[in-house]
């Protein structure tokens, strides 16, 4: 961040963090900064108190995603007796499992990798999740899931990244299946409507 002359140094550590945020860049960090800044007392109190909380925060020890229950190791989706736990969805976003959840056509569970990097290779963290799911399918599923679906965004890299899980998970799963192309190309799932999502569940193959 460039060196502003009489920028109070609470405002420029604030930004500098916020910077780190995706698609936040230095100017509307600072910009974001401020609006924080100049909040009431009672806000900012209730900001920082949120804040606070998301330390603790847990990881669903099976697909990955957060919950609140700090006396369960399993999300309340993986927890469900009524989800069906042979068929797994791999989605890369948090954002994209709520889209999905809130069509209320998918009752199978998750598999969250995390944001997949655009030269086409998964991190060290992404493969000990692909581990744990081999390692579950092989321990609880009798070596065979019933369906695996890959619900990534039609994207180049998505569709990279598509192939790759299909090689892999072929000899583990009965079928593997793809989000129906109801979903425009180069779209991403978090931004599409509830009905063009159900149709693309529905249509998968």
């Amino acid at each position: 961040m460039p060196p502003y002359p009489y920028l109070p140094e609470s405002i420029r550590r604030l930004a500098e963090t916020l910077s780190n945020l995706p698609s936040l860049g230095p100017r509307q960090a600072l910009r974001l900064a401020f609006y924080i800044a100049q909040r009431d007392p009672e806000g900012l109190r209730r900001l920082s108190q949120d804040l606070t909380t998301l330390s603790q925060l847990k990881t669903c020890q099976q697909c990955f995603f957060v919950h609140e229950d700090k006396n369960q190791i399993l999300c309340p989706i993986c927890r469900d007796p009524q989800r069906n736990k042979s068929q797994i969805a791999f989605i890369e976003k948090e954002t994209e499992l709520l889209a999905l959840e809130q069509t209320g056509r998918y009752q199978g569970r998750y598999l969250l990798l995390g944001t997949l990097e655009k030269h086409g290779m998964f991190d060290d963290l992404q493969k000990l999740r692909l581990q744990s799911l081999k390692t579950f399918i092989q321990k609880e599923l009798g070596g065979k899931a019933e369906e695996v679906v890959i619900a990534l965004s039609p994207t180049r890299y998505g569709d990279h990244y598509a192939e790759i899980i299909q090689k892999e998970f072929s000899p583990l799963a009965q079928k593997v299946t793809r989000l129906g192309r109801g979903l425009p190309r180069g779209g991403e799932i978090e931004f599409a409507d509830d009905e063009t999502l159900g149709a693309s569940l529905e249509s998968r193959g």
